[in-house]
């Protein structure tokens, strides 16, 4: 099936997540962050993703009411925070982001890290908020193989999604079996190494050859491996341009090149 911005896939517990959203980590808060969301809504995104972390829940639900599109059209996806981790505060801290977003309930909630001690009663909260309808799936961010295995030994529901840096400099092949193996969905943040790769000769011998720039290819790699994608900008041009993706498809030997490229470059560390 050809991909297109409408493109969703359907989570292990039926609900769909687009394929491609704006993320907004380390937007400028206010007016910056309500332009983008707002342009990147215009435009055709249906999918934005915000955090505790990140400030801006607020600018974001501002945003979607300013927008004019019926929320069921929008997939909204936030995180608790480390310091909020445990049973009873995750549940404190999802009400306060439902609060700033001026939402009853968001689409995904996420685990931002992995915390040690903390990762059963946190994931006990999930549990909660999914059966309470504050949040239509949970997931995690940032879990490596091991922590996704303490939560398969201990509950019978599992992780939708999980969000991780991901592009051909970091290409977690592992994880991304692990995760198809056991219906979760691979999320990836930073698919554009945070502008640190886009001058990588490989990147702009294959941007000349698609006819595209290296933002795209890096887009586009993704989802031809099946992720979702959440690449980040603030710039109406850059927001636009990152979903002209749809035009156009790798070939198999330029997936492999890319492939190759892993150096383990990790852009974002806790």
């Amino acid at each position: 099936m050809q991909l297109s911005l409408q493109s969703s896939t359907l989570l292990n517990n039926g609900v769909k997540i687009p394929r491609l959203g704006l993320g907004v980590y380390q937007a400028t808060l206010g007016e910056s962050t309500l332009r983008a969301v707002k342009y990147a809504l215009k435009v055709g995104y249906r999918h934005i993703d915000t955090a505790w972390l990140y400030g801006n829940e607020g600018d974001v639900g501002r945003a979607i009411l300013e927008s004019g599109i019926e929320r069921e059209e929008i997939f909204i996806t936030t995180k608790v925070w480390n310091s909020d981790q445990g049973y009873r505060s995750t549940l404190v801290a999802c009400e306060r982001s439902l609060q700033r977003l001026g939402l009853p309930y968001v689409d995904l909630y996420l685990i931002h890290w992995p915390v040690e001690g903390q990762s059963k009663e946190t994931w006990k909260a999930m549990i909660q908020l999914l059966r309470e309808g504050k949040t239509r799936a949970i997931g995690v961010s940032n879990y490596e193989i091991s922590h996704l295995q303490e939560i398969f030994q201990n509950f019978d529901v599992i992780p939708s999604v999980n969000q991780v840096e991901f592009h051909p400099f970091l290409y977690q092949e592992k994880l991304l079996e692990f995760c198809k193996n056991n219906n979760i969905q691979l999320e990836a943040y930073s698919p554009l190494t945070r502008g640190q790769r886009l001058d990588h000769p490989t990147l702009i011998g294959l941007a000349k050859k698609y006819g595209k720039n290296q933002a795209q290819i890096l887009i586009r790699w993704s989802l031809q491996h099946g992720l979702v994608a959440i690449p980040k900008s603030i710039h109406e041009n850059r927001i636009r341009e990152n979903i002209q993706v749809f035009d156009f498809k790798l070939e198999e030997t330029d997936m492999k090149l890319l492939n190759s490229l892993n150096e383990d470059l990790h852009t974002i560390f806790l």
